[in-house]
């Protein structure tokens, strides 16, 4: 084992906080004891203070992503329906791969990976739809594999100018509780996150948003579940309990979470991340490097996924970099395999941090023989944190005096 912590920028699992570690530290409970609700209920109430969420519900499924979104299709949809998607990227792909597995005609528009949900063609498909044949719209928010954010605002007006009733269903794994989000505003109908990006946690835990739009489709929808029934969860939850055995720990330390977040200020929150990803910017550019995101306006505050030289591989950076430097990075993912690495900017970060995962990646890619001057994307982030800091009250001799 090598001395020191290993670095982990990936884009999740997130660095976990040593006081959510604390938090979970603790014996195991009884999920149906007489005071349980006094926890579960205020933490529900709080997570959709996070989705800023006014009506509506929030569901905690043990699980990950990938259930939360199985969860939001098979609970509103019918086999047969149509869904309109694009595949963006990665996990876009998995969501719509998803869909055709439960029985749903996925209209899917195919878009360059490196640009965001396409709000044109999304509005064209639905001003023809005049019979409202298509039932849901999916939106991934921050797509993962190419570091790109989508406009899920401006798909929200599309749906309105056409008078559309479908559901707005919205991949946020990897914003939520990181890039700013508004479920209310934006009527978003359904959201899906995990506990292991901004929330800081470790995998395990599926958590499901739903407008009381969605839940009332939920009762006339016919794809078949189970585990993920939004019925037999809400009729546990009113109460405080669950139909199942619920991860307690994981919940636990979901309480703290949130208590974190809120102590930061959600608004703080989202300002961190814009600030530290444009440090990654700013080295990206130093190094003579582009990001798979093609415009400004897709850049994402919370993965930034990197292009290397046509010549090289960018998993060989990832690879130098985790058995040289002990940092861990995110390989290219589907269509861009091989021609980007990533770094997480999410969670638990700060500006020192962040630089480690620079200088690791700097060093990885010079030792593979890519064109970076030693230095120079430290440089240009250092730089950049240094000119954005907030001011800094000094000890005076008359302070140290007092104390």
């Amino acid at each position: 084992m090598r001395p020191g912590n290993n670095g982990l920028f990936i884009p999740g699992p997130t660095n976990l906080p040593a006081a959510l570690r604390v938090a979970m530290d603790l014996p195991l409970e009884d999920q149906r004891a007489p005071d349980f609700p006094d926890f579960t209920l205020r933490l529900f109430d709080d997570l959709k203070r996070v989705f800023r969420l006014d009506r509506g519900q929030v569901f905690v499924f043990p699980g990950s992503g990938t259930g939360g979104w199985e969860a939001a299709v098979t609970n509103t949809l019918s086999p047969g329906d149509t869904v309109l998607a694009s595949d963006i990227g990665y996990f876009s792909h998995r969501w719509i791969d998803l869909c055709r597995r439960h029985g749903l005609n996925v209209d899917v528009i195919d878009v360059e990976w490196g640009e965001g949900v396409p709000v044109e063609q999304y509005a064209a498909r639905l001003s023809a739809d005049t019979n409202h044949a298509i039932k849901a719209v999916l939106v991934c928010h921050n797509e993962t594999a190419t570091g790109v954010t989508s406009d899920v605002a401006a798909v929200r007006r599309a749906l309105d100018d056409a008078d559309h009733p479908a559901l707005l269903m919205v991949d946020a794994v990897s914003s939520l509780a990181s890039i700013d989000f508004r479920m209310s505003e934006w009527e978003v109908d359904l959201a899906v996150s995990g506990s292991q990006k901004g929330f800081m946690l470790p995998t395990g835990l599926a958590i499901v948003a739903a407008s009381e739009k969605a839940l009332a489709a939920s009762r006339s929808a016919a794809c078949p579940r189970c585990f993920f029934d939004f019925a037999a969860m809400h009729a546990a939850n009113r109460e405080g309990y669950f139909p199942y055995t619920p991860a307690t720990t994981l919940l636990r330390g979901l309480r703290a979470s949130i208590d974190m977040l809120f102590a930061e200020g959600l608004e703080a929150v989202f300002a961190r991340h814009g600030r530290l990803a444009e440090g990654v910017r700013k080295a990206v550019d130093s190094w003579g490097l582009k990001l798979c995101a093609k415009e400004p306006k897709w850049y994402s505050d919370t993965v930034s996924a990197i292009r290397v030289p046509e010549s090289f591989n960018g998993n060989d950076v990832v690879n130098v970099a985790y058995a040289r430097y002990n940092l861990s990075l995110g390989i290219g993912l589907g269509r861009v395999a091989g021609q980007v690495f990533r770094i997480g900017h999410l969670g638990w970060l700060n500006e020192l941090m962040l630089l480690q995962a620079i200088a690791g990646a700097e060093m990885a890619m010079r030792d593979l023989g890519i064109s970076v001057a030693a230095g120079s994307g430290v440089a240009a982030a250092e730089e950049h944190f240094r000119m954005t800091a907030g001011p800094v009250s000094l000890p005076t001799p008359e302070n140290i005096q007092k104390n």
